[in-house]
């Protein structure tokens, strides 16, 4: 196993390729995992929200500028 003071010192190029291929590994088997029922709870409520027009979507590149915005 890789400690996590190894990946702190990759460069970010070989942090993303070890993302890369963590994935290619779990990918296959995606189907098998369990969603915990927080997960499914949360999205009903989002979708609910929706359904009532208590949120609205927003567009992928509106989401980002109010992410970065936010965490300035």
């Amino acid at each position: 196993m890789i400690a996590k003071e190894e990946i702190r010192k990759l460069p970010m190029q070989e942090k993303l390729a070890l993302l890369e291929a963590v994935w290619a590994e779990i990918s296959p088997e995606a189907d098998e995992l369990e969603i915990p029922q927080w997960h499914k709870d949360l999205l009903d409520d989002r979708e609910l929200a929706l359904r009532e027009g208590r949120t609205e979507v927003l567009d992928w590149e509106d989401a980002k500028r109010q992410i970065r915005a936010a965490t300035r």
